[in-house]
This record gives structure tokens, sequence and C-alpha cells, in this order.
């Protein structure tokens, strides 16, 4: 057969396909538009329909140019022939919710399928379909026996295969309806075989396909052994030793190419060139190809010395430390190539997420670049606001999915944007910080009851009523939630109710639905219109819960993705590595070459193991890694190549890819140094500033004196030590931190709880205890940790934790009282005194004071609880933890109300841990109480007047050794720049 030729790889394949059609059939635009053309994607069907009126000059009549598809062609349902009569494919969603439906029925582990893992194992059995239908397995060779060698779980999955196997058929013939990969392969056969019985009298070419696809390929060999069909092979090797290319294996890049010969019936040295005046010299292909040797060979590596660097020339390798640094090495590399007039320059690349980055880095330079893999729709701002409406609500308004739909910038509910936006801002003022309310509409309402509650007990103006803007959101949701709580929902009507749920949130103040407008609002729409007529033919009703993921699954199709409809960069692209089959650019970029990315990872197949896929003849991973090296290896011979991995992704190490890592090999070998390349250096300069930079001081105001807080608590002079930026921030600048959002209640709110229940405690029982008193005291602590709302896994851990401190507490409380110990708790105090500025008011709450009687004297001890670790001495000796000692200071001034008189006895810390030892009491054992209150008092007297002093300013954290752990204003005092810049705090 002699109808077989090759393009070198060293050649653009588009444009020398296009000269060589030119030389023999461009004089007569007829004869031109005769031709057939087959290729192998839909974008080397566009290149070359741009090339040939290019190449020619002037507008011509073109071939009749059609996409084959290939073995990893996603597009694989593109080939048509409308002479042949085939049923229509099935589609892609329809499918994937029909497979699900098989699934979630008869689930192959036996127990219930979630809907994100129903939708992802339809997916999976969809792909498997189409490569059994692909590689024309028969579905009847599923129910061959099992080997019982297998694991129990294959057998299951073998079963539940043969069952679809048997009913899949049945389902799509009462559609009308046939598998897309089914379809293409009987419309490829039918168009071989007319062409057999009765073979064109005008020229067929099939050009640039490796004839993966058993259909494929023989309609190759059918086009080989037409009188005027040729078939172009992309790409082959022609100077690879005998040796080498008996040994290939899956993994090469020829190892397609040589079973499609032997399909064809071709010596790899009866392959002729197809011809091309202006062929450029490839120097290139023998350095290729050891990079690529076999292992089987690899041994003739000890004769690289024949390499010289003019055959490396103009290919480069970086690798850049994380995803953000190559991203901007590509966007300067393509920046770069404009400064040439005419040079075009392309990213290829599998790694979606690095696509993205050098689209939004070329932004620096405004070039808008097309990204030609689209935008799924799951990531458009109509695509997200679907997604999040879903979410929240399946969630029942938990308050961060909540927060999301309603901040959303397409959510308006009727109402101006801004209006809405005070409204929803309130709301999570009022009633989402702090601990989760309750679920539902319901638990909001009960939640701005709680809040409006807790004003008008604190005197302050109760929060604005928000009860109708969420009854009338709570009308809109209500079929929608309802169905999402239904363990059996027809799909249909959750889609009914979920259109009329956004089109009532998105609505603006003149009833107009925006997440419709726009390009990606009417694809949003197409996707939402034909999920709603593929849910029509459902047999069964689904469980409410699993549509989120349904809609999820809708969204990420990468067959609807957006493709935006606008003007591209006439020089800069960005393909995937199918997309680029067959293109070429001056410079092209090859990047993400790590393994699992480019090649992708060969993927466990959750259906089918390697030794079932083979039995039943499919094509193993390794397959799809040869076609990777294949398009890898054209790629690489494009006039200038640079080649970009990251080293580390989120923190991990990479692997680079097997191709990069044979590279060096070689390279190394033949003992030529790797090309020097500038992009580290400029990547670095990118972002330099133009003079030395200049570290940020740390914040020092000096407001003036009347600004200056005249009162602070106790614990609030621990901070004007420690941070007295903080005492600025909340104290003049009146910021206060709000709550976390859904915030799981943590140790802080363990010990107000405890707090709280000793407290109650305490005052419910003066006098001797009772017998009972360890029942009531956990009777009380168990209400008070039930009212902080935490799940019952931290209330489970807290309990016993609390009643081991409940059984010490009692113990040493009946002690004192046996002594005639009088508790006074939470009990408020003040002292007043003068300073420069005026009068200063120290104020306390203490948690507790016990009041002893020794005859007609009495002693009293400072009791603070600490369910943490309570400072240590030389810090309260120091002045940093000042809390106790100033609570004693405001006694020494007779400064709590109802405690007159007596000597102040101890301060202490009761230490109550919950640990071995449940409790622990801890006073300062070097210094006396009395003598620790008054050097507190003096120093707080000093402190205010040294802040009374106008020159002297709130620094942030002016000593680091006793800096806070904790602050709520390091950001705003932006600890983090000048605390690394080298500035002097």
């Amino acid at each position: 057969m002699t109808g077989v030729v090759t393009i070198d790889p060293g050649r653009g394949f588009v444009a020398t396909l296009a000269r060589g059609l030119l030389a023999e059939h461009g004089d007569d635009a007829l004869t031109l538009a005769q031709l057939r053309i087959f290729l192998p994607t839909r974008r080397a069907v566009r290149a070359l329909e741009e090339a040939l009126p290019h190449l020619l000059g002037r507008a011509t009549l073109l071939p009749r140019i059609e996409a084959l598809g290939d073995l990893d062609d996603e597009e694989n349902d593109g080939f048509d022939d409308p002479q042949v009569s085939a049923p229509p494919a099935v589609g892609g969603l329809e499918r994937r919710l029909l497979l699900a439906e098989l699934v979630r029925a008869r689930p192959p582990s036996g127990s219930a399928v979630p809907g994100a893992q129903a939708m992802a194992l339809a997916g999976a059995l969809a792909r498997l379909l189409d490569e059994m239908q692909t590689a024309r397995v028969d579905f009847a060779a599923l129910e061959a026996p099992v080997p019982d060698e297998l694991a129990e779980h294959w057998r299951e999955t073998l079963e539940f295969l043969t069952i679809v196997a048997r009913h899949w058929p049945e389902i799509l013939a009462e559609r009308g309806t046939i598998d897309p990969a089914a379809r293409r392969v009987r419309l490829l056969e039918a168009l071989a075989g007319r062409w057999r019985r009765s073979p064109p009298q005008t020229p067929v070419i099939a050009a640039g396909s490796t004839g993966s696809a058993p259909a494929v390929a023989d309609l190759l060999a059918t086009v080989a052994g037409l009188p005027k069909g040729l078939v172009i092979l992309p790409g082959l090797d022609r100077g690879l030793d005998d040796d080498s290319w008996a040994a290939l294996d899956e993994t090469h890049p020829q190892f397609g190419l040589k079973a499609l010969l032997q399909r064809l019936g071709t010596e790899r040295r009866e392959v002729a060139v197809w011809p091309d005046p202006e062929a450029p010299p490839a120097p290139r292909t023998a350095f290729l190809r050891e990079v690529m040797r076999p292992d089987a060979t690899v041994d003739r590596w000890r004769a690289l010395g024949r390499i010289g660097a003019e055959e490396t020339a103009g290919i480069e390798t970086v690798d850049c430390p994380d995803p953000r640094s190559e991203a901007e090495t590509v966007a300067l590399a393509m920046r770069e190539a404009l400064e040439t007039p005419g040079r075009t320059a392309a990213l290829v690349t599998a790694d979606r997420g690095l696509a993205r980055r050098v689209r939004v880095e070329l932004g620096r330079w405004g070039l808008d670049v097309d990204d030609s893999a689209g935008q799924t729709l799951a990531d458009t701002p109509p695509g997200v606001f679907l997604r999040l409406t879903a979410a929240a609500l399946e969630a029942d308004l938990a308050p961060i999915p909540l927060l999301a739909m309603l901040k959303h910038p397409l959510a308006s509910g009727g109402m101006a944007r801004a209006d809405f936006l005070r409204l929803a801002r309130r709301l999570d003022r009022t009633c989402l910080r702090g601990p989760r309310p309750a679920a539902g509409f319901a638990g909001l309402n009960a939640a701005l009851d709680a809040a409006r509650a807790k004003a008008e007990e604190a005197g302050k103006s109760p929060p604005e009523d928000l009860r109708d803007w969420i009854g009338d959101m709570a009308a809109a949701a209500a079929p929608l939630k309802d169905a999402l709580a239904q363990d059996r929902v027809a799909l249909a009507g959750t889609v009914a109710a979920h259109r009329t749920f956004v089109e009532w949130l998105s609505a603006d103040e003149k009833g107009a639905a925006g997440v419709w407008a726009r390009e990606a609002g009417q694809a949003c729409r197409d996707v939402f219109d034909e999920l709603a007529s593929a849910a029509r033919g459902l047999r069964r009703p689904l469980p409410g819960r699993d549509y989120p993921a349904v809609l999820d699954d809708a969204l990420k199709d990468p067959r609807v993705a957006l493709r935006p409809v606008r003007d591209r960069h006439p020089r800069l692209s960005i393909w995937g590595p199918l997309e680029a089959r067959l293109l070429r650019a001056d410079l092209t970029v090859l990047g993400g070459l790590n393994e699992g990315t480019w090649p992708h990872e060969a993927a466990a197949d959750p259906w089918l193991g390697r030794r079932m896929r083979k039995t039943l003849g499919l094509p193993l991973p390794e397959r799809r890694i040869g076609l990777a090296a294949h398009d890898f290896t054209q790629l690489a011979h494009a006039p200038r190549v640079l080649v970009t991995r990251a080293a580390q992704v989120d923190g991990t190490p990479t692997v680079k890819a097997r191709w990069l890592t044979r590279l060096g090999a070689v390279r190394k070998g033949a003992r030529l140094a790797p090309a020097k390349n500038p992009w580290p250096g400029l990547r670095a300069a990118l972002d330099r500033p133009d003079a030395p930079p200049r570290p940020a001081p740390p914040p020092a105001p000096r407001p003036p004196v009347a600004a200056r807080p005249r009162r602070l608590s106790v614990t609030r002079v621990e901070a004007w030590m420690r941070d007295p930026y903080e005492i600025y921030a909340r104290h003049i600048l009146k910021l206060r931190a709000l709550d976390a959002i859904d915030a799981d209640p943590a140790q802080a709110e363990y010990g107000t709880a405890i707090h709280e229940a000793l407290a109650r405690f305490v005052a419910g029982t003066p006098g001797p205890l009772p017998a009972d008193a360890l029942d009531r005291l956990l009777e009380t602590g168990r209400e008070t940790l039930d009212a902080t709302g935490a799940p019952p896994s931290l209330k489970a851990f807290w309990r016993p934790r609390f009643a081991r401190v409940a059984e010490w507490f009692v113990e040493n409380l009946r002690g004192s009282r046996a002594r005639g110990v009088e508790s006074k708790v939470e009990i408020e105090g003040a002292w007043r005194f003068d300073a420069p500025g005026g009068e200063f008011v120290l104020t306390a709450r203490a948690d507790r004071l016990d009041i002893r009687r020794d005859g007609t004297d009495k002693e009293i001890d400072i009791i603070d609880y600490k369910t943490g670790a309570p400072p240590a001495e030389r810090e309260i000796a120091a002045g940093f933890a000042p809390q106790l000692p100033l609570t004693g200071a405001i006694l020494l001034h007779d400064g709590f109300e109802g405690v007159k008189g007596g000597a102040l006895r101890s301060l202490a810390h009761w230490q109550l841990s919950g640990r071995d030892p449940a409790g622990k009491i801890v006073e300062p054992k070097k210094t006396s109480a009395v003598a620790l209150s008054r050097e507190a008092a003096r120093g707080v007297k000093e402190l205010a007047a040294l802040y009374d002093d106008p020159d002297t300013p709130y620094e942030s954290r002016p000593s680091p050794r006793h800096a806070p752990k904790y602050s709520d204003y390091e950001h705003l005092a932006r600890v983090g720049e000048w605390s690394s810049g080298g500035a002097d705090p």
C-alpha cells in the first residue's frame, strides 16, 4: 500500500499541509474545492481553513474539511455523515442522569450512594461505555465468567456492569437514541464500507490522525487504498533504528503510529515524506529521538557524543518554585515574544490552573488572551450563583452558605442592590455571628428575637426588624427547600422550584432576573433547560439532597464551557494538548510538565481493573501516556520552546515529567550545558521596587489627651501594658472585632459557661453546703454548657471535664463554708484617683470575694477562676499580669460596694483544668497580696500619668518579649509588615 506519507515533526503540520495542497491544487479553485480532507480535531480544521486563503493571498473555494476525532477527543461525537441514517446521540447530561439512576437503583457496593458519588460514578461509567464502543468491545464480554482470584468487590462490580449491559440498550431504545461513541463508530464504518464498494472519484486525504480508535484506523486503511486516497501521518520517525522500533511500548510517542502502520499493512520504510518546497531543517529530531528512546535500547546513549549544541538550540527548561512563579515566567516569555513583529506565542498545558493564572498575569500588560478550553459554567458568576442558592437551602441556611448566597452580586430580591446588601449585612451582624442559629428561616427569626431581647435588656436600641424581608425570602424559597428535604422527589419539579427561587432572588427593582443576563447567564439557562428536559425522562425520583450534586455536574461539563465570542489576540494563544495537536507557534511554552498533570496520572478505573481491561481488549492507561508523549514530541519541535514546571504545589514537592528527566539525562550524556535563560531574573524583577524598600515603622498614634480613655477595667490594663495600640483602637477609635461567623464554641465559651455555673451555684447556696451540693452544681453546669450551642460531640468532651472540676470545687468550698466564710460573686468595684488629665476610674468585676471573720476583724480573699493556665508569678510581679493585684488595689481603696473595711488576705487563681488534679489553688509566694496590690496601684497611677502626656504614643507591642499571644488588632497595626521588615519597635 503506497498511499501513506508523513510530515516530519520539525515542520509545522498544518502550514506544511496547506503549502503542499496549494502547490498541487492551488492554481484551480474548483479542483481544490473537490478535495475532502479529514483532520483529528476541530481546531485543526479551523487552522487549515485559515491557512489556505492566507497562503494563497486571496479568497478561494475551500475543500470539505472535517474532524474525525481520536481516542482522547472529548468531542468524539463531532463527526457526522449526512448520507448515513443513524439515531441521534443521547445527550451527555441525560446519559449521566440515567446512568446515575442505575447506580442508585442497584449500587455496586450494596449501600446507598450519595449524590456527588453517584454522578461521578455515572460519568466514569459513561466514559467506560464510550471506550468499549470505540474499541468495538461487545457488552457480552462482561458476562464472561469472573476469575476466582479476583477480589470480591471486583466481582460485585462486574455483576453490576453486566446488569447495565443488559438494560442500557433497552433504555436507549425507549428514547430512540444511541451512545455518542456508538453513533460515531457506525458513521465511520458506514463511510468506510461505502468507499470500499464505490470509491470516490475525487481526492480524499486523511491527515494528522494516529488512528488510535479502531473505526478511525479502518477508515484510514480504506482511504489509503482508494485510487485517489492519501493518509498523511503526523511525525513518523523514519530514522529510529529497527531494534528500538521493534521494542516500542505503549508509552512511546511512536507506538500509535507503529500500530496504525500494521493496520494499514505498510512498512515504515515505504512511507514517503510529504513534499514541501519551504521545508526548514529539523536538527532537533535526533535529540528528541534520544530523549524518547525505548528502555530496551537506552544502552545506545553511550554514543550521545554525536549530538551537538545546534540540535538542542532553541529549547529551554525552567524549574519554578511554585505555580505563581511558573505563571509569571510563562507570561513574561509570551510578552517578550510580542517584541518581535509578527512573532506568535502559545502556551500549551494540561494544567487548567496554570492556564488561568497566565491569562491573569498577561492582564498586567493589558493583554486579553483567549483560553481555548473556555470557562466552565460552574465558575461563571451566574453558575456560582445557581450553585450557592442550592447549597444554602440544602444546608438549612447555615450562616456561611447563606451569606455567600445573599452577598453574591446577582442577589437583589426585587429591590435596589444597595438596599438588599444593607439588609444582608444587618442580618449578618444581628443573627449570624457567634454560634450557629437554629436551622431554617424559623431559626433566623428566633435569632432575631433573641437579639432584640438582648438589646432591650441592655438598654440599647433594638436591631432593625428583618421579619418581612426574611418572610418574603422564605416564601420564594419554600418549594425548593421542601424539595431538597424530601427523600424521594421528581427532579423536574426541583429544577422548576430552583428556577423560581433564583429568578426571585436575582430580580432587580424592575423585576428583571439578572441571573439569565449576558452570555454566561444565557448559557446557564440553556443548561437549566437541558436539565429540566433530561429530568422528565427519568423513571425514578431521587433524594432531594442529591440535587446540588446533579446541578454541579451539569454546570461543570466541559462540553458546555463558556467560550466568549470576542476578538482574540492575534499572536498569543493558550491551548490544551489536544487542541494544540498539529498547530505551531514561533514560541511554544510547554507548561505544567509534572507527573500527574502532563502526562496525566494513570488513575485507577472505578469500574474495571487493569487485568479486566486487558482481558476485555480495552486500552490500558499507558496508551494515553503514549498519545501525550507524541503531542509533547511534536510540540517540542517548534522553532523556540520553553518548558516549565512548578517544583512545589501547595507546599508539596512535585515530580518532573518523565520526558524532562530524560531530556536532562540526554543533555548531560552529550556533555551539553543547559541553555541559560533570563526568566528567573526577569521574573524576580517584575515586582522589584524602584528604590530600596523602607520598612514601615510600628504605628505610634498620639491622640489628644481629651480623646484618651478615662476609664478602664483591670483586664484592659494588661493590654495597656503589653499592647497600648489595642487600647487606642478599642477605646479611642471605638473599633470592636465581630464574632466569627458560625463559630464553633471553643475554650472561651467553655470558660464562660464554667464561670456562670460556679457563680450561680455559689450565690444560690449561702451558708453550709447541702448534702446534694455536687448534684446541684452538675445540673447548673449542664444548663450553662447547653446554652453555649456547642455540638453534642463537644459537650460530650466538656461534661466529664466539668464533673471533675465540680467535685474538686465543692470539696474546697465545703471546707471554706465550714470555717464561716461568706462569698460574694461577680461583684463590681471601682477606684477613682486623680491624674494629670483629670479623674481616672479603674473598674473590676471579681469572680469571687471570700470574707472570713476572725473575731471583730475581717480578712478577704480575692479569687479568680481560670480554666486555662494562670499567669506566672514573675509576670504578676513585673506588672504584665495585673488583673488580680489591681483588683486588690480597688479593695484596698474600699472600691467594692458592700465590702467595707477588712484586710486583704490573699490573691488566688483557682485553676480549674479538669485534669489530674482537677483543680489547683495558685497564689504568689514571694510577695504578699497587700504589697502586690499597693505596687499595682502605684504602677497604674504612673501609667495613667504617662498617657496623660500628649507626646506619649499608643505603640504596638513596645516590648516584643511581653507582647500578647493574640490580639484582634494585629492586622490593623500591620504587625506582620514592620515586625518582619527590620524596623525597630
